[in-house]
């Protein structure tokens, strides 16, 4: 089934909202004080949820839930042969997004869940998600009565839409032009009347959570002239207003996780030090809430364990050390523990700007050739294995841009063989002409010291656990660059000259 076809209207309609931008409001946190919807007093007992779902009979359906981008299934009922059957549960759930799950496992419709957890349901799959009827659920009810709104409302708007596409003069234009920004200005005066009214409810957290700061004009400047980055700094600042990050709620919804992601993609600078400080921030905000501190750490580490960006694996280091490892994870299980301190420990050794390990390696003649031994302004590691495919295709390619370009430029490669053997490493090294670089390896003798001392390995210290593998370090053997292709660590080498000539 089409993933635009499985969401319910809720999030079909709230994206009408944007079309036409309305004055910022107050944030979610600020507003969370009043009471929930008129409707059935709050079941805390547990959950107790009938449901009658037509055609379906003597089969089963089932509910689940999102929980940031993932889809996962919390219950199941068993329908009788009048296609009745409950969804129960001794622990109430957590408050979110729901939905209901056909016996091929499609998503049916969503329902809201929030404090009223005893209710019923009756739907005919023949007309969904409009002839679904909640009984004893304030919650969806409300839900259901602003998704016929914005339904007929978001009908009109793109019939509008369409007659604007073909409208054949400037009158016609406007006139359309204005009766869409009235329907978007309806469905918004609805929206605020739900969150004037309820602004506890479920239903009112995801319209905070769907609003986006609206940038006033930027004040003059120096000499009169506004700040070009005035929309960027504001729109940043008041991104979060009307987001709390201490209600959970918003977890298990398709509306927070596309949020962070927006904001750490497009308004943090990518650098380190810059994402280090905001997620410390958010993670400090959401203490007092475990669910929240919890999904947001992981969402860091996950985000940064294998970043997009070099040298974004300083973040997860950060993260680790910091929280990590000091006891701030409970919640990991013992495999995850293991991986995530296994990384850690890879990383913390190479990071970008850290002096690189030292190789007390041994050349293919047998001779003690370590990585400081060697003189140059430049050095490119190359973690290679004679016997892999890449490897194959990767290392004669960069001979070829070493021979002729590297070497010129004063650039030294210190070759590192993984894996394949001794014989085919050397043949390897004869049948490709591999001239002029530092080939070596390390002995079993001296693995074996490593093992025996209780130190770390190379592959440890330079996260070696895929071939090929090049770095580039300066003449001090502090890192620049890492896991980057032959192609970019040239283009790095240029910048690094051009830079030096310029100074």
């Amino acid at each position: 089934m089409d993933m635009q076809k499985i969401l319910s209207s809720l999030i079909l309609c709230l994206s009408l909202l944007h079309a036409y931008p309305q004055k910022k409001q107050g944030s979610a946190a600020q507003g969370h004080q009043s009471a929930q919807p008129a409707g059935n007093p709050v079941h805390t007992a547990g959950y107790r949820i009938k449901i009658t779902m037509k055609p379906y009979h003597d089969s089963k359906i089932y509910l689940g839930y999102y929980y940031g981008k993932i889809k996962a299934l919390a219950d199941s009922a068993n329908l009788d042969g009048s296609g009745t059957g409950f969804f129960t549960g001794k622990t109430a759930l957590p408050g979110g997004i729901y939905f209901v799950v056909s016996p091929r496992r499609e998503i049916l419709f969503e329902v809201l869940l929030d404090r009223q957890q005893e209710f019923s349901i009756v739907a005919d799959t023949a007309g969904l998600p409009n002839n679904v009827v909640f009984t004893g659920s304030s919650d969806n009810t409300l839900f259901q009565s602003y998704s016929r709104f914005t339904g007929k409302t978001g009908g009109e708007i793109t019939a509008s839409q369409h007659l604007l596409a073909s409208a054949s003069n400037r009158s016609d234009s406007a006139v359309l032009l204005e009766k869409i920004k009235r329907l978007n200005a309806d469905i918004q005066q609805y929206r605020q009347n739900i969150i004037a009214k309820y602004p506890s409810s479920l239903l009112a957290t995801l319209f905070h959570a769907l609003k986006e700061p609206v940038v006033p004009p930027a004040p003059a400047g120096e000499k009169g002239r506004p700040d070009s980055l005035f929309a960027y700094h504001y729109f940043k600042a008041h991104y979060w207003d009307s987001i709390s990050l201490t209600d959970d709620r918003l977890l298990r919804t398709p509306i927070f996780e596309p949020r962070l992601d927006k904001y750490f993609r497009d308004l943090v600078p990518p650098e380190p030090d810059s994402i280090e400080r905001e997620a410390d921030l958010m993670l400090l905000f959401s203490r007092t809430n475990p669910e929240m501190f919890k999904f947001l750490l992981v969402y860091f580490v996950q985000k940064y364990i294998n970043p997009d960006y070099m040298g974004q694996d300083a973040i997860f280091v950060h993260l680790f050390e910091k929280y990590i490892n000091t006891g701030q994870a409970p919640f990991f299980t013992d495999k995850y523990r293991k991986f995530v301190n296994d990384r850690a420990y890879s990383l913390m050794a190479n990071l970008i700007g850290q002096p690189a390990a030292d190789l007390p390696m041994v050349d293919s003649a047998g001779k003690p050739r370590t990585l400081y031994g060697i003189d140059a302004p430049f050095v490119v590691l190359c973690f290679w294995d004679p016997t892999c495919s890449h490897c194959k295709e990767i290392v004669p390619k960069v001979d070829s841009i070493f021979q002729a370009k590297w070497k010129q430029e004063g650039v030294k490669v210190y070759g590192v063989m993984v894996d394949g053997g001794h014989d085919a490493w050397l043949k390897f090294i004869s049948d490709h002409n591999l001239k002029d670089w530092i080939h070596v390896y390390q002995t079993k003798e001296q693995e074996e010291e490593d093992t025996k001392a209780g130190r770390p390995g190379y592959k440890q210290l330079y996260d070696v656990y895929q071939t090929p593998l090049l770095y580039l370090l300066d003449k001090d053997k502090r890192i620049i660059a890492k896991k980057l292709s032959y192609q970019q660590i040239d283009e790095v080498i240029k910048l690094k000259l051009q830079h030096a000539k310029q100074n």
